[in-house]
């Protein structure tokens, strides 16, 4: 499983412009309300940063996989959220400044803990140190070109011309799930023949990780008794991660196609459950 044009351009350029989109429907006081309740950021990074990790290394050491099979779920559960998880609340009717917001802390944050886990994982199941070091410039790059700027812009196009923007916005939803569908056929018909292969490799593990983090994350956020759009936006952050960059770490930095597995499976996964809670979420907010 590599990396292509799909993964490295088509893609984050259709979630930059979805970005753009959300943008519209969001002003500082959305940003303003995220810090005046610490609370559904710190359960977030707790849930990104310790409770996926650990969560990930469970079940490889529980489930009858190879190791290389075990080591590609670890990195996919050590990559922040991405883009992809920010569209997913969206749809949902989930906290989008929250989700962005998260999105982008545990960009920063995981560009030091990427490195480290990946290599205590390699070690811990292959016996073998990866060494891996996350370009900190391209990786904040990446994040400002697909997550920050787009944002920046709609939020400066809705500032400017309020009432257009919130007419542009309405329209988004409906594109947004359009261009969801489309990511998910033209992964299936890229990686279909070789897709009953990946599923047997590392179809529960993915599966089990996404929907277990997904389920812990909603558990963590009804606990706290965190507002419903909370709720949805911390299931998503906790449970969508990026798989583009577990994808490229793996195949590309690294050259171990093996490992990317894992994150191959997951990419197609994790938009399978993203519909579920995009349903979900909005079933409950017009309840």
């Amino acid at each position: 499983m590599q990396s292509s044009a799909l993964t490295t351009v088509l893609l984050p350029l259709a979630l930059a412009i979805v970005m753009l989109g959300m943008g519209l429907g969001l002003t500082l006081a959305d940003f303003r309300r995220v810090v005046a309740y610490p609370k559904a950021v710190a359960v977030g990074l707790f849930g990104q940063m310790a409770l996926l990790p650990a969560l990930a290394v469970l079940l490889g050491e529980v489930l009858p996989m190879a190791p290389e099979m075990a080591v590609g779920l670890v990195v996919v559960a050590v990559c922040p959220g991405g883009a992809s998880s920010n569209l997913i609340t969206y749809l949902a009717k989930g906290d989008v400044a929250l989700s962005v917001t998260l999105t982008a802390l545990s960009s920063l944050v995981t560009v030091f803990t990427i490195p480290l886990l990946t290599q205590w994982a390699g070690q811990r199941f292959l016996g073998d140190a990866l060494a891996l070091a996350l370009p900190l410039g391209p990786t904040l790059l990446q994040l400002g070109a697909i997550v920050v700027l787009p944002t920046g812009l709609g939020m400066l196009g809705r500032a400017l011309a309020p009432a257009a923007a919130q007419r542009l916005e309405k329209q988004v939803s409906w594109w947004a799930a359009g261009l969801l569908a489309l990511i998910i056929g033209l992964l299936l018909l890229r990686e279909g023949s070789r897709l009953p292969l990946f599923l047997q490799q590392a179809g529960v593990a993915t599966v089990l990780l996404n929907g277990l983090a997904m389920g812990g994350g909603w558990l963590l956020a009804k606990l706290l008794r965190l507002p419903l759009p909370q709720q949805i936006c911390l299931a998503v952050e906790v449970g969508i991660q990026n798989g583009t960059l577990a994808i490229a770490l793996t195949a590309g930095l690294l050259q171990r196609p093996a490992l990317a597995i894992p994150a191959a499976v997951y990419s197609l996964v994790m938009y399978v459950t993203g519909g579920l809670a995009i349903y979900l979420g909005r079933r409950g907010a017009s309840a």
